[in-house]
């Protein structure tokens, strides 16, 4: 997002066309950066196909995709009057060891293009909240190396709806199993349990309104960390230092050292296992707590005495 709102600034003349997975397009819109998305799906992890583009030529080709030269000739097949990309003849250094945020913006700054990586926030959702004020917790994630224990989840559950606090649970497409497991072992079922994958307005209400998020590291950490919904976050294959949350006492990373995992793999990661339920419980309810008597950002959370 940062990135994309230093090119929206830096060409307001243009339409700005993101090429990204059709599934994105809300959430791109949201940022108030793009004008349109170009459905581009991208097979596996790889580069988005973009041979279907219906011309003109761009006049400017920016690579946000990666370092390699698959994306770079993607966009140069488009024929763009300029390219920018990591890959080619002018472009900087990657920057293999930063944080995204900080690596796409500096990737623009080397082309005299100021991006701030702080520029983080979305605008309030029209759509109001099917749980505001609850604590939303999402026990899925992409990939098995980076999903903590279902049974550990519904232990915090039960910790924090002991404490007083309403608990929403929540899951994205495929994972209506997964989030009905951790329902059970924490002893609550019906409206707190949200399958199937809401729309996005839906849930980025919810992120925006909840009192906290915790979840593993996927999507939903970031969309609360854009929202200003305070969050709990855990890492396991990848370091906070390169995917987690900017500085801040409103977004905890919990993370234990090592040698870097795979963040793609099938089974959850040792780093990740080696976190444990009481660290989990007692960072959600040291937020909640507001122990630091900060003003709120959200609605008001229950203290926990």
């Amino acid at each position: 997002m940062p990135a994309l709102r230093g090119i929206r600034r830096a060409f307001p003349g243009h339409r700005v066309v993101l090429a990204q997975p059709p599934g994105l397009t809300e959430l791109a819109l949201a940022t108030g950066a793009v004008d349109s998305v170009f459905p581009a799906e991208a097979p596996g992890r790889g580069v988005p196909d973009l041979a279907h583009w219906p011309g003109p030529p761009p006049d400017v080709a920016i690579d946000l995709h990666g370092n390699g030269p698959e994306s770079r000739d993607a966009l140069a097949a488009l024929r763009p009057r300029r390219l920018l990309a990591h890959a080619g003849p002018d472009g900087p250094p990657w920057r293999g060891h930063a944080n995204e945020r900080d690596r796409w913006c500096a990737f623009l700054h080397a082309y005299g293009i100021p991006a701030d990586p702080r520029d983080l926030r979305l605008p309030p959702p029209a759509t109001p909240s099917p749980a505001p004020g609850a604590v939303v917790v999402h026990p899925g994630a992409a990939s098995g190396s980076r999903q903590w224990p279902a049974e550990r989840f519904a232990a915090v559950v039960r910790c924090l709806r002991a404490a007083g606090h309403r608990v929403v649970l929540t899951g994205g497409p495929g994972e209506d199993a997964l989030v009905r497991s951790v329902a059970e072992r924490s002893g609550r079922h019906g409206d707190d349990v949200l399958t199937g994958g809401l729309p996005f307005g839906q849930l980025s209400a919810l992120i925006a309104e909840a009192s906290l998020v915790l979840s593993g590291d996927t999507g939903l950490a970031h969309l609360a960390v854009a929202h200003g919904t305070r969050s709990v976050t855990l890492f396991g294959p990848v370091s906070p230092r390169l995917w987690g949350p900017p500085p801040s006492p409103d977004h905890l990373a919990l993370w234990k050292p090592g040698p870097p995992g795979d963040p793609h793999g099938r089974t959850p990661d040792a780093r990740l296992l080696r976190i444990r339920t009481g660290e989990v419980a007692a960072a959600c309810l040291m937020l909640l707590r507001d122990v630091r008597g900060r003003p709120r950002t959200g609605p008001e959370a229950a203290h926990v005495h």
